[in-house]
């Protein structure tokens, strides 16, 4: 079982998320949380569906090696919301809020999220894509969610879990915690890979910091 396989780890989750928090503490998982700043860039030309297993993998080497144990696992993510081949960002205020919602409002989009596990000297990223369906929106409602909530740190400017969610989502396809920010099915199976001594995929994966 997982949990006892991570009995000898030092987890850290280098996350300031707390639907993250939220959703690793939910699996049971004793962690603590460090992060460090990091600039998300990416290559302008970068493929969308690689973008946030490539800004997973950035926060994962901002960990120094000095400053890691070898038991240290590390566990970074980052999420985007796409539209088409167009990245939706986190909004800047809430009249950009407005917009993005109302960017959505009708579509479908796709939440994608990447995910690095690291130790001291090995590292393996994925990531998990979920399409969301949202209803046309009216003005008033986008309104009421910006004013009532608050969206300024959610990729797409919404929350699945939030109102928004109850009422604009018609459907999905995939997993509903990946929206949220963390695919803990396909986390919890990677993690048992990663620290299972009978696993050796993961043997040519180095990492220099």
């Amino acid at each position: 079982m997982l949990l006892n396989m991570l009995s000898n780890y030092e987890i850290v989750l280098a996350s300031a998320s707390p639907r993250r928090k939220q959703l690793l503490t939910e699996l049971d998982i004793k962690f603590q949380v460090r992060t460090i700043e990091v600039e998300e860039n990416y290559p302008d030309d970068y493929p969308v569906e690689k973008v946030a297993q490539y800004l997973s993998e950035i926060k994962a080497a901002a960990f120094p090696t000095s400053n890691m144990k070898r038991n240290t696992l590390i566990i970074t993510a980052d999420t985007i919301v796409a539209v088409g081949e167009t990245i939706v960002g986190k909004p800047t205020d809430s009249n950009n809020a407005r917009e993005i919602l109302a960017k959505l409002s009708g579509r479908r989009h796709q939440v994608i999220t990447g995910v690095t596990l690291r130790t001291v000297d090995r590292r393996h990223s994925f990531s998990v894509s979920t399409e969301v369906y949202f209803k046309k929106l009216s003005g008033d409602e986008i309104d009421y969610y910006v004013s009532k909530f608050n969206p300024m740190d959610k990729a797409g400017a919404y929350g699945i879990q939030e109102w928004i969610g109850h009422v604009a989502i018609e459907k999905i396809e995939g997993s509903y915690f990946n929206v949220m920010g963390l695919p803990t099915h396909r986390l919890y199976e990677e993690l048992i890979r990663f620290v299972s001594e009978k696993d050796e995929s993961y043997s040519d994966l180095k990492i220099d910091v």
